[in-house]
């Protein structure tokens, strides 16, 4: 019972965070629930996961980077940069979607425990790559949620409603500032990934990571092709948030995809 009190905690802690997210973006101004009580709770969440993720992924045989594990821990990241961004930027509404999604993988972490060791001798330049690749994942799963919120508020506007969640969003120009400032620090991180990756890289096909590494090229063909329509065209709107969050996808799949095949279908 001990040992699950704490993943019952921050599970608790996480959706109690998201829920009260949610009352401030659909409650009207007067009845909205103090912004710091959303984030506090947010970090006491945070601590609680930092724990069990600690205790469950720092094995004595190495780090244990199953897939649910990898999930939770890629979850954890993404909590945490937005919280710490929320101190000095309007993006706390970000955690209607990640608080909860964050709480979910605690659960598939607990349940469905599983091993899949990167051993404590590896070559730091090994470890680098994959602490890279897991901030580029985060920064880019933020943007794309971002962008899902920047489409309700976007679609909100064309149709000339401007009910509370409206009103509880950043302006239009400011949430589209703040999602190509995290593309492009999550697209050089990316870049940097790639890179490390074919440093280590000595055969993509007996590694069984050529699936991967052609989606996470192709990810980042998106990412570049987003970036360079952005400072050439000006691109905004509906057009960065469809290239966001095709490139999120390919993201998505080259990662998590792959890990799938391997550790739950090929096992």
């Amino acid at each position: 019972m001990e040992h699950a009190l704490l993943p019952i905690s921050a599970i608790f802690l996480y959706l109690i965070s998201g829920f009260l997210t949610g009352h401030r973006l659909f409650s009207k101004q007067e009845k909205r629930l103090p912004r710091f009580l959303t984030i506090a709770i947010g970090y006491l969440a945070l601590l609680s996961h930092g724990i069990i993720l600690y205790q469950d992924t720092m094995l004595a045989e190495g780090y244990n980077l199953g897939i649910f594990n990898a999930f939770s821990l890629v979850a954890f990241v993404i909590a945490a940069i937005l919280l710490i961004s929320a101190l000095t930027k309007p993006v706390e509404n970000l955690g209607i979607i990640i608080f909860p999604a964050a709480a979910f993988t605690i659960i598939f972490q607990v349940r469905f425990a599983g091993i899949m060791l990167l051993p404590d001798g590896t070559n730091w330049g090994l470890k680098v790559h994959v602490l890279i690749s897991i901030l580029a994942y985060s920064l880019l799963t933020i943007a794309s949620v971002q962008a899902i919120l920047l489409a309700i508020l976007d679609k909100q506007l064309h149709e000339r409603k401007t009910g509370t969640f409206v009103r509880a969003m950043p302006p239009l120009q400011t949430m589209e500032t703040l999602l190509f400032e995290m593309i492009g620090v999550g697209f050089a991180l990316l870049t940097a990934a790639l890179f490390s990756g074919f440093y280590y890289l000595e055969d993509m096909f007996m590694q069984q990571v050529a699936h991967k590494t052609a989606l996470s090229i192709l990810s980042w063909i998106f990412f570049a092709v987003l970036l360079w329509g952005r400072i050439k065209f000006g691109w905004r709107g509906r057009k960065a948030i469809r290239w966001t969050l095709g490139g999120f996808v390919m993201l998505m799949l080259a990662y998590f995809g792959s890990k799938a095949v391997l550790e739950i279908i090929l096992n």
